[in-house]
C-alpha cells in the first residue's frame, strides 16, 4: 500500500511517500511541493497544480493530512486552511481517501507520547524508515512522520 503524508503550511508543504508491505514501512521519497511566491490566490492555484501532479506521480491509496490543531498567529491559521481546502478539495475530485491526524496524534503514532519534541519524532521515522543518514526540513520530516501514522489506520477522514 502507498501511503502519502502531508504537512500542509503556508509558505511550504511537506510531502513524504512510504510503501507498507505487511508490517514493514519503506521509504519511497519526500521533499516540498513548490508553491510560489505571490498573491495568495496564486499560491492556491500553484498548490493545486503541484499536489495534483504528486498525486499522478506517486498514485497513493491512502493520504494522511496535519490537522490544524491550534496556532497562535491567526493569520497564518486562515492561511494554513485554505492550503488544506485545496488539498482536501483535489482528494475528493480524484476519490483519494483521506485521514486527518493533530500533531499530538502523530507524536503519539510515532513516538508513543503525544507530547514528544520533534528530534524524538525524527528519530523514530528515520527507526520505523530504517534511514541512516536523515536530515531535511522539519515539514518533510512531519509528512513521513504523518505517513506513518496513515500506515497504522486508526484515525477517520475523507
Amino acid at each position: 500500500m502507498v501511503i502519502l503524508g502531508i504537512d500542509p503550511g503556508s509558505v511550504r508543504v511537506g510531502f513524504g511517500v512510504i510503501e507498507k508491505t505487511g508490517g514493514r514501512l519503506v521509504y519511497v521519497q519526500s521533499g516540498l511541493l513548490k508553491v510560489v511566491s505571490g498573491s495568495p490566490a496564486t499560491r492556491l492555484v500553484t498548490l493545486e497544480t503541484e499536489f495534483t501532479s504528486l498525486l499522478r506521480k506517486t498514485r497513493p491509496e491512502i493520504v494522511g493530512l496535519e490537522r490544524l490543531f491550534f496556532m497562535k498567529n491567526q493569520k497564518t491559521a486562515f492561511s494554513v486552511a485554505e492550503a488544506r481546502g485545496i488539498l482536501l478539495g483535489v482528494l475528493a475530485k480524484r476519490a483519494i481517501p483521506w485521514v486527518e491526524f493533530t500533531p499530538p496524534q502523530v507524536k503519539l503514532a510515532t513516538t508513543g507520547d503525544g507530547r514528544a519534541s520533534k528530534s524524538a519524532v525524527a528519530k523514530m521515522v528515520r527507526h520505523f524508515l530504517s534511514l541512516s543518514a536523515y536530515a531535511v526540513v522539519d515539514d518533510v520530516t512531519d509528512a513521513l512522520a504523518i505517513a506513518i501514522a496513515a500506515s497504522q489506520g486508526k484515525q477517520n477522514g475523507g
